[in-house]
């Protein structure tokens, strides 16, 4: 088949569900663009920042993207490239996109509070600390898994680490200029964008060549540092730039293929189980989190993105609109390797030391297509992928912040509420993931876990549509299939890390689980006790 004709197929499907199922789903949740939200009635200049619907796309979408939709396609397609792409067009419209958007909704009508407040209103103090539990766990998997790609692209592709290192000076300035100078966006959009090219050239010239171990300390040390700043200064500037690289990547990837016009290589189907990956349920479902549904991106709807929101109307386009963009990404992502033969992907897969620089080596070639030397856009799609790898790695550090802190307000000493001590608490833990560890052997695990919160962010929506008398069968389907889902991978990481002796991973795991269990029996009791009394107002 050619991928061409599937890349359009997709496209014109994700479109359709956007128009179509997102002005349902908006409809559902009762949008009221004359409600104030919390950004604006807020405001105080360090978390709760209005920000305009470009530059919060842009922020939002940077950071659900992150390497999520480049490496969990690339690892599924060994069960063959049909399975991963029904995954991912079903999963994104009526799984992810619901996920997000009613994640958003759900905080700003509960004053930009996370999920686990909403979850304390609804299910109790119990409930809450058990999810934020779970988050914590979750948000360290993340922190660790993303400093170990990152570290490892920045020794794989040096020029990508002197690129990085001077965006984030382009997104301070940026920030400065428009947030305290009131520059005007566009002018200033120009002159941001044209100074992360400069960046790129001067990346290419001047590359840094340092081990993944110094990687990983400097980034532990960044990763600190941009969880402490406001978020008007770093966060949501980088984000909204390095939204540029992705949408020119998006483009370029797309025009290439127009010209190249690939025919697909790799089978469509290779069968139900895998030698190394083990059963295609449930393990194809865990492995495509971010092109499909993740649990990260509830964290996101509700930790950040909640709190720059300026108009609830908004929120579709932000929300269900970046989690289609991100599985139309996911869908370049299989392209970017379904073109080549098993064995030429395999070949690839270990000689460029991951899915990040396979995905670079592919998009690179189509892109060499319309008269960029191969060698250039290569080293662009890797730069770019590096960028989102970092968005990932500094925004869901901060919101492990902001978890320590609500988890431990009113429970622990007063020290924890500060965001220093707060954000070095939640890094111990990745820090001794990513000095230890490697992206194979945590990924599966992360990917349990992170399904998983998704599961329970779901359950979250629900009762609070229950107590608000909505209607609440487009989120119980979704949430019922990633219980089920997540509990049988679990059960599975479980099972086979106990058998190779990895006790670690199988503690880990079980321990989630453990988790899980609890919360979805707080969550049931608050579905079906009568609260009739206690209706609230959506």
């Amino acid at each position: 088949m050619n991928f061409l004709t599937l890349m359009m197929i997709c496209g014109v499907i994700l479109l359709l569900a956007y128009r179509i199922y997102g002005r349902f789903l908006e409809k559902e949740l009762k949008v009221d663009p004359s409600r104030t939200t919390p950004a604006v009635e807020v405001n105080d200049g360090v978390e709760y920042v209005p920000a305009r619907k470009p530059v919060l796309l842009g922020h939002h979408f940077a950071t659900i993207a992150g390497g999520g939709p480049i490496t969990g396609p690339i690892a599924a397609v060994v069960f063959g490239w049909l399975p991963a792409v029904i995954w991912i067009i079903v999963g994104s419209i009526f799984v992810g996109g619901v996920h997000d958007y009613t994640s958003l909704q759900a905080s700003i009508r509960h004053k930009a509070q996370s999920i686990g407040t909403v979850i304390k209103e609804y299910m109790g103090g119990r409930g809450q600390i058990l999810f934020l539990s779970f988050s914590i766990a979750t948000l360290i998997l993340i922190v660790g898994v993303f400093m170990i790609l990152v570290a490892n692209t920045f020794v794989s592709v040096p020029e990508a680490a002197t690129a990085s290192i001077l965006f984030l000076g382009v997104a301070i300035i940026f920030g400065f200029l428009v947030n305290q100078l009131r520059i005007n966006l566009v002018f200033a959009s120009i002159l941001g964008v044209a100074a992360m090219l400069v960046s790129i050239w001067v990346g290419i010239q001047y590359p840094i060549h340092l081990s993944a171990p110094t990687w990983s300390l400097i980034l532990l040390g960044y990763a600190y540092i941009a969880s402490v700043m406001p978020v008007w200064l770093l966060l949501q500037p980088r984000d909204y730039l390095n939204a540029f690289l992705l949408y020119g990547l998006i483009i370029g990837a797309v025009v290439g293929i127009l010209i190249a016009s690939p025919t697909m290589q790799l089978p469509a189907y290779t069968g139900f189980r895998h030698e190394t990956m083990g059963f295609l349920f449930p393990i194809l479902f865990i492995t495509i989190a971010c092109g499909a549904i993740s649990g990260f991106h509830s964290l996101v709807s509700s930790g950040t993105t909640a709190k720059q929101l300026d108009n609830e109307k908004n929120g579709k386009f932000i929300a269900y609109g970046a989690m289609l963009l991100e599985a139309f990404m996911a869908i370049i992502t299989i392209g970017s390797v379904a073109y080549l033969t098993q064995a030429d992907f395999a070949a690839r897969l270990d000689a460029l030391g991951g899915p990040i620089g396979t995905f670079a080596a592919g998009i690179g070639y189509f892109m060499s297509f319309w008269g960029i030397p191969e060698a250039t856009a290569v080293t662009f799609a890797a730069l770019t992928a590096s960028a989102f790898l970092l968005t990932t790695l500094d925004s869901a550090t901060r919101l492990m912040r902001y978890a320590v802190q609500e988890i431990t307000e009113n429970r622990a000493p007063k020290m924890f509420q500060n965001s220093h001590v707060a954000t070095t608490t939640g890094l111990i833990g990745a820090a001794a993931l990513a000095l230890t560890g490697t992206w194979e052997q945590i990924w599966p695990l992360f990917g349990s876990a992170n399904q998983m919160l998704g599961a329970l962010a779901l359950l979250a929506v629900v009762v609070w549509l229950k107590k608000t008398g909505a209607r609440t069968f487009y989120v119980v389907i979704p949430m019922v299939f990633m219980f089920v889902v997540t509990v049988s991978a679990l059960g599975v990481l479980m099972y086979n890390n106990f058998i190779a002796s990895n006790y670690f991973l199988f503690f880990s795991a079980f321990v989630l689980f453990v988790l899980c269990v609890f919360l979805a029996i707080e969550g049931w009791r608050a579905m079906v006790e009568d609260k009739s009394d206690r209706t609230v107002k959506m």
